[in-house]
């Protein structure tokens, strides 16, 4: 088994976090793991981008093409991997920076307003994590419980007060996914 998970969006959305917890929770569970982080020259407000490989063999390359899953936190990522994720795979949209529904109807389509939900729980940079959540709900390449863990054991000494809070919006994510989600159309 290998799934390939892309996460884009703009810098400061916590896109590379998101990913690499993602690959800390894969190489803890004794998966083989790659993480490729791309970014414009900004610090916040470029473009910003992750690959994730997860798999029980070793990996090729860390290149993905078509991925098997892609959250994206705004417009530009939509337009740029909708189109790319593999058919019967899941694309995870936050809602509240796509301005448009996705359009394909041949995967798995989990839109949440994940910067509103964040501001519920009290804290704006829980978006990614929220997304996270609902990916994990719809493609259980890694439990809730092996992310949670990843938090713990590897979150930064100066971000470690907000671990808890990620843990929420992750749980909150995954919860919100069991209801948004479209299914994939036979083909």
């Amino acid at each position: 088994m290998q799934v390939e998970i892309i996460i884009a969006g703009f810098g400061g959305q916590g896109i590379l976090f998101a990913g690499q917890i993602l690959a800390y929770a894969a190489m803890d569970a004794g998966k083989n793991v790659t993480w490729f982080p791309s970014y414009g020259p900004e610090m916040r407000g470029g473009t910003a981008n992750c690959t994730v490989i997860i798999s029980d063999e070793e990996i090729g390359s860390p290149l993905v093409r078509h991925p098997r899953a892609a959250i994206v936190m705004n417009r530009p990522s939509l337009d740029k991997y909708e189109p790319l994720v593999q058919p019967g795979g899941v694309l995870v949209v936050n809602a509240s920076m796509a301005g448009r529904a996705a359009e394909r109807t041949d995967v798995e389509v989990v839109a949440l307003p994940a910067n509103e939900m964040a501001e519920a729980l009290g804290d704006r940079r829980l978006a990614n994590m929220i997304l996270v959540g609902a990916l994990l709900a719809r493609l259980p390449v890694l439990t809730l419980e092996q992310v949670e863990h990843a938090l713990r054991e590897h979150m930064p000494g100066r971000h470690r007060h907000l671990i808890e809070r990620n843990i929420r919006a992750l749980q909150e994510g995954a919860r919100a996914a069991q209801a948004a989600f479209t299914p994939a159309m036979p083909g």
